[in-house]
């Protein structure tokens, strides 16, 4: 299993969006080393879903259900898609600062290529992560 990072500014769509959906389609990432890491992504694995804008907190564990296959906003474009689905809330959110902090996780694509969409997690980092959210895989 491999273990990934989404993120999403809440306004546009929150975890409580994506709850009330129960699984959707992660489209309309165009970055190339997004790209990369959405085609990288096999059902199963299991992916973070962090808030980022204002609220920057790591909130959400979900899956994918759907591995790579072209994203229907593209057009005639080579880009991505995968489906989602949610998996439980995080039991306390983990926010940026703490990431950063955290000796484990400062090393993360989050801190070093904070620009980054969709990015893997080391295994480490992952458990890392529940750990400081008080939550079960």
């Amino acid at each position: 299993m491999n273990y990934w990072l989404v993120k999403q500014e809440p306004e546009d769509y929150s975890w409580s969006d994506f709850g009330t959906d129960g699984k959707t389609a992660w489209t309309g990432v165009r970055s190339f080393p997004a790209r990369k890491n959405l085609r990288g992504m096999k059902p199963g694995d299991a992916v973070f879903f962090y808030h980022s804008g204002e609220a920057r907190l790591m909130v959400g564990l979900a899956r994918v259900a759907r591995e790579a296959y072209p994203d229907p906003t593209a057009g005639d474009e080579d880009w991505s898609a995968v489906d989602l689905v949610p998996v439980k809330p995080l039991a306390t959110p983990v926010a940026l600062s703490q990431i950063k902090a955290d000796k484990i996780l400062r090393e993360m694509a989050l801190v070093k290529q904070s620009r980054l969409s969709v990015m893997p997690v080391t295994p480490a980092q992952f458990r890392r992560l529940l750990e400081l959210s008080g939550t079960r895989a």
